[in-house]
């Protein structure tokens, strides 16, 4: 089991960055696949990025790609997301998920560990 604590969240003007990161609990945090999803109010939770055991590969979505950056450091088992040129259209809260098996997927069913969540607002 992994427990999984996000922080860096904040409010910023639209076009800066934040860096979020999540801790990870736990000896075998290389073993599992990474994944950061968010949820605005009103909304469903939905896919950001996601990264390999490895960090070798990376999966975004359409919406952040090219503007966010997933990586990961196994040795201090942790994760981040570099956001840049952030939009008002970013604003939610950002979790961090663990999934057990390989391969980077992304619905939320195919994950197994949770955070708690970090709000991130961008002001327009």
């Amino acid at each position: 089991q992994v427990q999984l604590g996000e922080s860096g969240g904040g409010l910023v003007q639209a076009g800066g960055s934040l860096r979020l990161s999540c801790a990870a609990s736990g000896r075998t945090f290389s073993t599992y696949t990474m994944g950061w999803f968010r949820q605005a109010p009103g909304k469903e939770r939905e896919f950001v990025a996601a990264i390999t055991r490895s960090g070798g590969n990376t999966l975004y979505s359409d919406s952040v790609k090219g503007r966010f950056t997933i990586s990961r450091d196994n040795a201090k088992n942790m994760v981040f997301l570099q956001m840049n040129s952030l939009k008002p259209e970013d604003t939610a809260v950002y979790y961090c998920a663990a999934r057990v098996l390989s391969g980077t997927y992304t619905n939320t069913g195919a994950y197994d560990y949770w955070g708690q969540g970090t709000q991130v607002t961008v002001s327009s």
